[in-house]
């Protein structure tokens, strides 16, 4: 069963366009070539170089070694970037953001939470006429189940379109899966007469992370001697509008003028600092401060309590929600089912991983560290929650389980350093390489 709803003032969105980003981010790239920028979109950032206290710029990764790490005939020994002032524009789970933010003390009072999201790109007979924004079913409502998320489909230029499903990181059940509850998902009616007759595009598949965590998760501050945090890194994304792109956006340009105030007359960055706060991000994020972690008391209680806020603009309640990280939520064992793969609406993760564009090389050094030998509710958490297939299990000669990695699979999506392990920088030009998404 489908039924409307009247849509909430923070998702009207009458004259605004939607845009690949992916296609967005391309057509920026050459602009700033032409400007003069040196892109290396090839090379990884792997270490913040700091010096007394000031960030002085960043390591690269090595290129070209074994999953062991020894040099190839194709080595590339990385360097030290120097800069006057380094912009950490990672986007969700920058690993050198993340960095900087525990090494200079920062963290906000609210520990910063994720969602993931998984996309679709679809060719279909029938363009669609309108945005479509659900949620609920394929998400429990139970408190037991710590479920919250919904999902999107948009028209995509003629013929196509895009779908896909946003689940908040901290449920409870460790047999959930984003993925598998998209394809979940498309088999019902509303979704299934959208896509009949349709087919998945090559490339046309994506998995991220989210940062949903607020106002109160920010970092305390977002400069830092020699460095500045920006967009998705810095936490700036507005869950009840679903929107971050232009909150991205608008502190690289408030960036921009700090560092150009700074080179000219000798300030300090602190102004950037000041800038944000008296821009529309931090207008917007401070009237939604608890919006999201009203959802921790379930889905209905928590729909009432985000309906006064949304009344009184965030007056109500008057004072600031605490919520525990992603990494700490308990978790037991359930078991969730999902629909097997019929490879024309539905599909398994490695088709799906394959579908991203995927370009690490199977010998390349493994980029994930997460403890082997966590309990078995924690394995099986990452083993369902990564939509690539990266965790499995194995049984050795002796007959046990233990837990296994595939990191060539791995998308980037970041949701491993939410629950509990960590993805760090992986070789320069490997990974999913987005071109629809």
């Amino acid at each position: 069963m489908a039924f409307p709803i009247p849509v909430p003032p923070s998702m009207k969105n009458h004259v605004n366009f939607s845009a690949s980003l992916a296609k967005v981010g391309a057509w920026l790239g050459g602009k700033a070539e032409e400007a003069g920028v040196t892109i290396l979109s090839q090379t990884s950032a792997v270490k913040l170089l700091v010096e007394e206290g000031t960030v002085k710029g960043v390591a690269t990764g090595n290129k070209g070694v074994d999953r062991n790490g020894k040099p190839l005939s194709n080595f590339e020994e990385g360097v030290e970037m120097l800069s006057k002032v380094t912009v950490l524009a990672e986007g969700t789970q920058g690993f050198l953001t993340q960095s900087a933010i525990h090494h200079f003390k920062i963290e906000g009072d609210n520990p910063q939470i994720y969602a993931l999201g998984v996309k679709e790109i679809w060719e279909v007979q029938k363009p669609l006429d309108r945005i479509i924004h659900t949620m609920g079913w394929p998400l429990r409502l139970g408190k037991k189940y710590g479920e919250f998320g919904g999902s999107f489909v948009y028209p995509y230029g003629p013929g196509k379109l895009t779908i896909g499903l946003v689940a908040g990181l901290d449920y409870h059940d460790a047999s959930f899966s984003v993925h598998d509850a998209l394809q979940e998902m498309k088999l019902h009616p509303l979704f299934r007469k959208i896509l009949e007759g349709g087919r998945r595009v090559e490339q046309g598949w994506g998995a991220k992370t989210i940062p949903e965590g607020g106002f109160y998760a920010l970092p305390k501050r977002l400069s830092l001697p020699g460095a500045l945090l920006l967009g998705d890194g810095a936490g700036f994304v507005n869950v009840p509008a679903l929107k971050g792109i232009h909150y991205a956006m608008e502190s690289g340009i408030l960036a921009a003028e700090a560092i150009f105030a700074q080179l000219k007359s000798k300030q300090d960055l602190k102004s950037y600092d000041n800038a944000v706060r008296k821009s529309f991000i931090h207008k917007d994020l401070y009237q939604v401060r608890n919006m999201r972690q009203a959802f921790q008391h379930g889905f209905f209680a928590g729909g009432a309590l985000a309906g006064l806020m949304t009344v009184t603009k965030g007056l109500f309640p008057g004072w600031r929600f605490g919520e525990k990280a992603d990494n700490e939520q308990k978790m037991f064992m359930g078991n969730k089912k999902y629909p097997k793969p019929d490879n024309k609406y539905t599909f398994d993760k490695l088709s799906s991983a394959y579908a991203s564009g995927n370009r690490s090389r199977d010998n390349q050094p493994n980029h994930i560290q997460v403890d082997m030998n966590v309990p078995p509710v924690i394995a099986e958490t990452w083993i369902n929650m990564c939509p690539a297939n990266v965790y499995e299990w194995h049984t050795d000669a002796d007959g046990k389980k233990r837990l296994q990695l595939n990191p060539s699979n791995c998308i980037h999506c970041g949701a491993i350093s939410d629950k509990g392990g960590k993805l760090t920088p992986p070789e320069g030009g490997s990974g999913p390489e987005y071109t629809e998404v």
